[in-house]
């Protein structure tokens, strides 16, 4: 009797050191935004993760991954790339959404084409991020560099707001704060977004350390994402409310956010992962080749493991 009390008051005290600590890195993007309600939701602890979501700026993330302080990350497919590149090792593991318009440029109102900015200021993240790539992007598109515009680094809320101010002849940023000027045509438009340039795909990864040590980790953080996406589905309004409140914005505000892009399911991971995922590598990679922030072709079968979506 003893003995098996001994074994009950053990086992009590086992759940919470069972759990899977895990410290994911991310910004205040609409796109990651269920990694949030799974979160709050505590859908990440039913399936046995203790998580924290960090907010740390895109360019920042490689080096606290570097340091240990994050163990996974979510970001863009090309940025993976760029980390994998400087030597900071990741593994994409799932995919989190792909933008339909929830990223893009707004410019002044004289700005009229792509080939106007040539000579422009723009307000851009560090090279190495989502917003400088996108900027990059449309400008190789039309024939032009990001050598033909000045940019001025910018973190995308931060780049919004100043250009709002005044500041600024354009800038690259994204959902939620892109949407701060879809109203206000008196102050700029929106030259170009991922409707016309379909190149933002986002996905979660970790470092092979911790892929390796946590075998179930990458199911568990896969499972608990498309949970969530279930739950928007149930429950939507509860569901825009939490991942709202997580960027200051109503329930409203943040589904009219969500409009602009699409969260993959696990079905849509599957597709990604069997031609689009190389296809779009294949392309970002050369890119990122010209502009000189990669050295040599990556490759692109050792970015990614999806077991945790099969």
């Amino acid at each position: 009797m003893f003995a098996a009390a001994l074994l009950a008051s053990a086992a009590l005290c086992m759940p919470a050191s069972a759990e899977t600590k895990v410290a994911l890195g991310m910004s205040g993007w609409t796109g990651f935004a269920p990694l949030t309600l799974a979160k709050e939701a505590g859908i990440f602890k039913k399936n046995g993760l203790d998580v924290t979501l960090e907010k740390v700026p895109q360019a920042s993330r490689p080096l606290a991954i570097a340091s240990g302080s994050l163990q996974c990350a979510a970001t863009t497919v090309e940025t993976w790339m760029v980390w994998n590149a400087s030597g900071v090792a990741t593994k994409q593991i799932f995919q989190l959404d792909k933008s339909y318009g929830a990223d893009g440029l707004v410019v002044r109102n004289d700005i009229k084409t792509v080939a106007d900015l040539k000579g422009k200021t723009v307000a851009a993240s560090a090279p190495g991020t989502s917003p400088y790539f996108l900027l990059a992007w449309i400008l190789d598109k039309n024939g032009l560099s990001t050598k033909d515009v000045k940019v001025i680094n910018m973190e995308p809320d931060a780049a919004a707001q100043a250009f709002l101010a005044g500041q600024n002849d354009a800038a690259s940023t994204y959902e939620p704060f892109i949407s701060s000027v879809r109203d206000k045509p008196d102050v700029g438009h929106i030259l170009a977004t991922t409707l016309d340039y379909p190149m933002i795909l986002d996905t979660v990864g970790c470092t092979p350390d911790f892929l390796e040590k946590n075998p179930g980790a990458a199911k568990a953080l896969a499972d608990s994402y498309f949970e969530a996406l279930d739950m928007i589905k149930k429950e939507p309004e509860k569901s825009y409310k939490i991942m709202g409140a997580d960027v200051k914005q109503s329930a409203k505000e943040f589904e009219d956010s969500a409009k602009y892009l699409k969260w993959a399911d696990r079905e849509e991971n599957k597709k990604f992962f069997t031609k689009e995922f190389q296809d779009f590598s294949t392309t970002a990679a050369k890119l990122l080749l010209s502009m000189g922030l990669i050295k040599e072709m990556p490759d692109i079968s050792k970015l990614a493991d999806t077991s945790a979506v099969e």
